[in-house]
This record gives C-alpha cells, structure tokens and sequence, in this order.
C-alpha cells in the first residue's frame, strides 16, 4: 500500500499483504531518508530501501516482527554509520545473541553500529552494538523518561506506549511537525497589514528563529499604517497561527482486547491521521484472540469506533484464513468519516516449488 495521504513531510509504504508480516516504511521527504516499523519478512525490499532507514522501531521481538533484522543488517553493514533501534526491554540482547550466532572476523573500521535504546515506562536504557569490533555490546546506561517522546527530528516526533501481548509490546504514534500557518482573520482583527514580515517569519519558523531579533511589523491605526518593533516574536506568531491538528500515524499490533490496552490505546492514538492495527482473528474466533492476546474483527471494530481516525489499514491478519481472507472486510464496521484502506493477500513473493525452478541437471 503506498498511499496518498494528507502528509506534508511523510511518505508511508506498507510493504507487507494483509497475511504477510507486518513492515510499515515512513520515508521522510525533506529529508531523503527513512524510519521502517517492525522488521519481519523484508527479503522483498530493495537494498535502497533498506541502506536509506536510519532507524526501527519494533514492537516486539516475536520472529514475525523482528526475524528481518538479519537482513537488513546484511544490506547495510559496511556503511560507516550508526543505525537507531528502538523497542521493549531485552531487545539489546536478543540481538546481541542473535548477531553473535555468526562470525564476524572480516569486520572493518568503517561498518555500521546499532545503537539500541530500550523503551520502559520510566527510562530508556542504551546499548551500543560496535559493528567495528564484531557488534560487540556496550552498555551506555539509562536516561530518565519523561512524556512519551522517544524520538524526533525537524519534521516529526516518535511517541510510545507499552501494552501487553503477554511480554511488553509498545505501540507507536508517529506525528508530524506543525507546520506555518496563519490565521487572516486574526491578523485582521489584530490590527496588522499583510507584507513581507509575514514571509520573514515563516523563515524563522522553520529554522526555529523565533526568539531571535525583533521583527518589524506594519499595523493599522485609524486611517494609518504605524510600523512597530516587536521583540516576542514567538507570541506574535501565537497570536496569529491557525489551529491545526497535525497529521499522525498510529502503528498498533499484537495486543489483548483487555481493559488497560484499551486505556493506553484510547490516550495514544485517539484522533489519528492514519491508524494501521491489526485484525488477527475473524469475529468466531474471538476466544483464540483472547488466549493469545490478538485482536478480532469485534475488538478493532470497537476501537475504530473509540479513536476514529481518518484511515485505518487493516492489517496482520492470521493465515489461517489464508482462502477466506476477504471475510475480514464483511465483518469491519467502518464509521462515518473513517475510510477504509484494503491490501490484498499478499505483498512477498511466492515460495517456488521444485516443479518451477530449473534444475541443475536440467536444461
């Protein structure tokens, strides 16, 4: 699914089929790089794709959302440059171990680390994996918690929350930075007169210059136009900037329908821009949904209805209805003012049989 959503600054791909595992890609176009979501199968992503994310972000480490780690880390090992990953507690050293099952007596100066920051509701704890010397780990200790920031950049904020799959899961909102707008209905009634200063201070908006020299701004009195001197400049663009609500992406998977998951949900995620949750099991399998913690048809019906986003992407769903997976769009009830976004089955390659492939006795 590449979509064509009301983002200023993201480009999200889902490049998973609603059986496949789930991968989100969140291409940051002023930018030119990109941040991926959960890390499954991705042996179906070009090597461009993968050598431009600069940082992952999983929700747990379930073979299904972190097994692609290895091939990632196949496709951009030898750049000389230090790669973020964000996730639950214990991620640091699933992935050590993991890593160390090969051997890395090749390794040069110049390839990549992992730098791997653990999510807790109070702190996150770094670790630093050192691609130079065979991505041996380096504790680099905790750093307090505060909100649910855990990542940002000029043009969006990484907020997550933990929910519980039986193990910790974190559930991430992704939130685009506010952009420059004003309000000519303000400006009007304020008394000011529309010129350059309005081009100047959305310069310095965007450089984050606000608070810098005063701005010389033209206003109205009486019959004349009196240039004044301001100096809040960050108050005056308070005075006059539009109301919005930016745009935000919601990634939500592999969490039980229970009370408290509910709760973090509803604070997290209500009012997104894009919501992408999975959808496991169909509505007669609500029981297994409960015994394994997954969400069925009912559960994500309910929170669509509690969160309304704009979109919501189905997503995950189990491939036990690998021949009846279109009974999943029957059972969602979509509100009014939320549009539907559908994948087919299938996203990655087919496995070949033997019948289909040449053979090496053959012609």
């Amino acid at each position: 699914m590449r979509s064509r959503l009301p983002f200023r600054y993201l480009e999200p791909t889902f490049f998973s089929g609603l059986l496949d595992d789930p991968v989100l890609w969140l291409n940051v176009r002023p930018l030119g790089r990109s941040m991926m979501i959960d890390c499954g199968q991705i042996h179906h992503l070009a090597k461009r794709v993968l050598k431009s994310t600069d940082a992952l972000f999983i929700t747990h480490a379930h073979m299904d959302h972190f097994m692609g780690i290895d091939t990632f880390i196949r496709n951009v090992h030898v750049a000389p440059r230090t790669i973020d990953l964000f996730g639950p507690p214990g991620l640091a050293g699933k992935l050590t171990r993991k890593l160390h099952g090969y051997d890395w007596n090749l390794a040069e100066p110049s390839w990549c680390s992992l730098r791997v920051r653990e999510i807790f509701p109070d702190r996150i704890r770094s670790f630093l994996l050192s691609g130079p010397e065979s991505f041996r780990c380096h504790a680099e200790g905790d750093e307090p918690r505060t909100g649910r920031k855990i990542y940002g950049n000029d043009f969006l904020t990484v907020a997550a929350a933990q929910g519980d799959h039986k193990i910790p899961v974190l559930v991430y909102r992704i939130t685009e930075t506010p952009t420059f707008q004003v309000d000519e209905g303000k400006i009007a009634r304020l008394g000011w007169v529309k010129g350059p200063w309005l081009r100047a201070l959305k310069k310095r908006f965007y450089r984050r210059e606000l608070n810098g020299e005063p701005l010389k701004v033209p206003r109205k009195t009486g019959n004349e136009i009196i240039e004044e001197r301001i100096t809040d400049v960050e108050g005056l663009y308070r005075n006059i900037r539009r109301e919005q609500s930016p745009s935000s992406i919601g990634f939500l998977t592999d969490i039980g329908f229970t009370a408290e998951n509910r709760g973090m949900a509803a604070s997290l995620l209500e009012g997104v821009t894009l919501l992408i949750c999975e959808c496991s099991f169909l509505a007669e399998d609500v029981d297994k949904a409960r015994a394994s913690y997954h969400l069925a048809a009912p559960d994500v019906n309910a929170l669509i209805r509690k969160l309304r986003p704009a979109f919501f992407l189905p997503m995950h769903l189990s491939k036990t209805y690998v021949h009846r997976s279109h009974q999943l769009y029957d059972q969602l009830q979509i509100p009014e003012g939320v549009t539907l976004l559908r994948l087919p089955d299938h996203r990655t390659p087919r496995p070949l049989l033997p019948a289909e492939a040449r053979g090496i006795n053959r012609e």
